[in-house]
């Protein structure tokens, strides 16, 4: 299968997807024991797909958005300055949840060639 530069695949692209599967299991755990409703985690669990209006711009600024809200960088920020708790804390869990099920399912953070291309591989029609 040809991938673009530094998309994965064989053994390396099933160890980031079943990373992506712990990370949603262990945000759901998580979340399960802050207290708060799971109608909060059902209302926000798509919420960083809102990121897909930047491919109204084009596929560079697309990516950007969509990576911007697909790395775990974000969720670990917004967990660690909520210090473990309330609902700064059940928010970050819901959003690493979001991005961990994104990798499970092989959508990978987008190159600026195009939506299909991912660091997990292609996806859709560029596979």
């Amino acid at each position: 299968m040809n991938t673009p530069a530094g998309g994965v695949q064989g053994g390396v692209r099933m160890v980031l997807r079943t990373e992506g599967f712990v990370v949603l299991a262990c945000a759901v755990w998580l979340f399960a024991h802050t207290g708060t409703s799971w109608w909060t985690f059902a209302l926000l669990l798509f919420a960083p797909d809102v990121a897909l209006l930047g491919y109204l711009a084009g596929s560079r600024v697309g990516g950007l958005l969509y990576n911007g809200l697909h790395s775990y960088i974000g969720p670990l920020t917004l967990a660690a300055a909520a210090g473990g708790e309330g609902l700064g804390f059940a928010v970050a869990l819901i959003w690493a949840a979001h991005c961990g099920l994104d990798r499970a399912l092989g959508y990978g953070l987008k190159y600026a060639s195009g939506f299909g291309h991912t660091h997990l591989g292609p996806i859709g029609r560029a596979r």
